[in-house]
């Protein structure tokens, strides 16, 4: 096969053969007629195979091509470069990991809540809108940014997002970066343990199955880096053989006369998390974080896929509108608001999510073993996160439209009874019995499903229908539910534990502009004061939320979308800055143009929640109808007593204030990077970037999940089939998949190879 001439170190165009040009057409052909049905059927159910095969043919020509473009053409990535994992490994932060390993911990540390709830709470505009954003968004800005973040985080020796900033940008914007992005994130952690407890509470199995992901992380941890260094592949069948059995273990401790130790209170597990989330930082990377996430993968992905076959077995039909009348009004009961701007500020993890921005810049920088890697970990991971919330917007189109607004639509609308529940439903527009309501409860051993609000059980319901389907019938549907909701527990707290030390690394980048010591990422005085102040802030927002429904976090919850979406802003502008600034003007739109669209999405939202005058919509139309119930003396709910009602007016002013700070500082961080921008393409002579300088890599590792014809023979001429680096840095023995050139280049912490 012919090849063009590369720049030494990346990787040369290759022309496609005919058997891969006639394989990738079929893959698209089958992406378009996927699409083609999505998109023409009215008035009538269709399979939800069709979605999945829209979705999966679309992600294999981005990654194939698109990510592959950006990655070779745009960022120029360079396989003879040392990563900050190799150059400065020390064994607790940088640590040079095999990509399998990595990929695992960042997608479990990515992939939290948001795919799971945010899709089924768009739902309630229709299958295709969402489903549209998730494949699109993915492809052109969330994966884009996921993968370009890390490729610059790792040509600055893994620096957080804010610094970046601050470096690039410079003080001013950089300081507006750094306050908002913490801020944000300290939001987001509470946000997303708060989902984690409620799904915890008084949840034996749920407890007992999480608690001991602990141990078998650590396990897993002291396998690869003392007992058997390097055996990837060994140390994962014996993971996920422990994880199995402590799932099943969980349903026997929940009948077992040990269900009450293992059943928590909320503020219990509040202590626990916050316990858990300070070790999470401060132990050795991969002693706890990185092993608990990539076992975590394994469940996350595997159900996932499972789901999928389900899908493909079962071919249940989407019972929800392609667009229902809710996208138009902008009244639907599950959230207020139209279409645009509000389905992309719902989905965001999926499709583009800022929170991705501060991981790609946080821990997998640190651990990477080769630029090469970047195009697999940060765009594959993120194409398989938005798989996840493909299958979370089936789960919530397959069932009735009518249980599904019971179930996702407030006391308040629907009422407390199945009856008055089946009124209200009446009157959106669908119809469910009162008979139906409670036989769907039953099914799945719950009281109740009305007004199961957050997006949770919904996911859980359809993932018990679909299972059900392929294995055990409805005998099985109770099972598979209380099953999905430990899932969901599962896939969230590896967002936390993996965002605390990402916050870590954040808090220290910004007092190392004060207090030089603490830019060392590993300085212990440092790990500790940080992870306390982090963990502090997210764990006092979540005690507080957990005792008081409208109180702690509970009072910024409504800020997380835009939060998130305005993260995700800071992100793309700082990406598209260095483009410019490194000599790739040509190549900005890569990240410009999905700049341009979040901005508009999100400064929309923001002047939205802002001005309103919608109080269901705007923050201080719902703080002014509230301010005239108390001058009226008139109670309204969701508040039980007049000082309920002034804390919502107090809550509603907060986050409208909050939503008009966190919108300016944005727009001073995109204004300062188009002023660095200009200055850049006027006086390219002016430019500094703060990139370290190139070291030659002494590893040698392959780019992607499969080994190619090339690699291999790479890996031979070092001498990878014999021992390998320690850790989780390679897969040793024959499969040979890891080397390095000299044992000079083993790094502290490590075998020579």
């Amino acid at each position: 096969m012919t090849q063009p001439s590369a720049p030494p170190g990346t990787t040369a165009p290759t022309k496609l053969s005919p058997r891969s040009i006639a394989v990738w057409s079929l893959v698209a052909i089958i992406g378009a007629v996927g699409w083609a049905v999505l998109a023409l059927s009215r008035g009538e159910e269709i399979s939800a195979a069709w979605m999945l095969a829209a979705a999966l043919g679309s992600y294999a020509i981005a990654y194939r091509f698109y990510s592959r473009f950006i990655a070779n053409r745009v960022l120029k990535v360079d396989k003879t470069r040392a990563t900050p994992a190799e150059r400065l490994d020390n064994g607790v932060d940088f640590h040079p990991t095999d990509r399998r390993v990595l990929f695992g911990h960042h997608f479990a540390a990515v992939a939290g809540a948001g795919p799971l709830v945010g899709p089924v709470l768009a739902a309630q505009m229709g299958y295709l809108p969402g489903t549209i954003w998730l494949v699109a968004g993915v492809i052109f800005a969330g994966a884009v940014q996921d993968m370009v973040t890390l490729f610059f985080s790792t040509r600055r020796d893994g620096r957080s997002l804010g610094q970046m900033a601050r470096d690039e940008i410079g003080p001013f914007g950089g300081a507006a970066a750094l306050v908002s992005v913490f801020v944000i994130m300290i939001i987001l952690l509470a946000v997303l343990a708060l989902v984690i407890v409620n799904a915890l509470a008084h949840s034996p199995w749920g407890v007992f199955s999480i608690g001991m992901t602990i141990p078998i992380a650590l396990f897993m941890g002291f396998y690869l880096r003392i007992l058997r260094p390097g055996r990837v592949t060994e140390v994962s069948v014996i993971g996920v053989a422990l994880l199995l059995l402590a799932i099943v273990a969980g349903g026997w401790v929940a009948e077992s006369s040990l269900a009450d130790t293992f059943t928590l209170e909320p503020g219990t597990l509040v202590v626990w998390m916050v316990g858990y989330g300070f070790l999470a930082s401060v132990l050795p990377v991969w002693m706890l974080l990185a092993p608990r996430d990539y076992l975590s993968t394994f469940m996350k992905v595997g159900t996932i896929v499972l789901l999928a076959l389900g899908v493909f077995i079962a071919l249940p039909t989407l019972k929800m509108d392609a667009v229902t009348e809710f996208a138009g009004r902008g009244d639907g009961p599950v959230f207020a608001g139209s279409m645009f701007p509000f389905v992309f500020i719902t989905i965001a993890c999926g499709a583009l999510s800022g929170f991705h921005s501060l991981v790609s810049s946080g821990t997998t920088p640190k651990m990477i073993q080769k630029e090469t890697q970047v195009r697999f970990i940060g765009y594959g991971a993120m194409l398989t996160e938005s798989f996840v919330a493909i299958m979370a917007m089936i789960t919530a189109c397959i069932i009735d439209p009518g249980l599904y607004f019971a179930i996702n639509s407030p006391g308040g609308v629907i009422g407390t009874t199945v009856e008055s529940a089946s009124q209200a439903v009446a009157n959106l527009g669908f119809s469910i019995s009162p008979d139906q309501l409670a036989q769907a409860a039953k099914d799945v051993e719950e009281t109740s499903l009305l007004s199961r609000t957050g997006g949770a059980p919904t996911f859980a319901l359809g993932m018990s229908e679909i299972f059900s389907a392929v294995v055990g019938g409805g005998a099985m549907k109770a099972f598979w539910y209380h099953f999905a909701i430990m899932f969901e527990a599962l896939f969230i707290l590896t967002t936390v534990d993996a965002g605390t030390r990402v916050g870590r690394f954040m808090l220290q980048d910004m007092l190392g502009n004060v207090y030089k010591p603490m830019r060392r990422v590993s300085w212990k005085p440092g790990v500790w004061f940080a992870s306390a102040v982090v963990v502090g802030g997210w764990g006092y927002f979540l005690w507080v939320g957990v005792h008081d429904p409208l109180g702690g976090i509970n009072q910024l919850f409504p800020l997380f979308g835009i939060a998130n979406q305005l993260l995700a802003a800071v992100a793309l502008a700082v990406c598209t800055t260095l483009l410019v600034k490194s000599g790739r003007l040509k190549w900005a739109w890569v990240t410009a143009v999905p700049l341009a669209w979040d901005v508009a999405v999100t400064l929309t939202a923001s002047w939205q929640k802002i001005f309103s005058a919608d109080p269901r919509v705007g923050f201080f139309a719902q703080r002014d109808k509230y301010q005239d119930g108390i001058d009226a003396g008139t109670l309204l709910a969701p508040a039980k007593s007049m000082d309920d009602m002034r804390t919502v007016v107090t809550n509603s002013t907060v986050d409208g204030v909050l939503s008009a700070l966190f919108a300016l500082l944005i727009i001073v961080v995109i204004a300062d990077a188009a002023r660095v921008c200009y200055k850049a393409v006027s006086s390219p002579e002016s430019v500094r970037l703060a990139e370290v300088p190139y070291t030659r890599s002494r590893i040698v590792a392959p780019a992607g999940l499969l080994v190619t014809p090339e690699e291999k023979a790479e890996l031979a001429a070092v001498g990878a089939g014999g021992a390998g680096p320690t850790g989780a840095s390679g897969e040793t023995g024959a499969s040979g998949e890891t080397g390095r050139e000299a044992v000079s280049g083993s790094g502290r912490g490590g075998d020579p190879s």
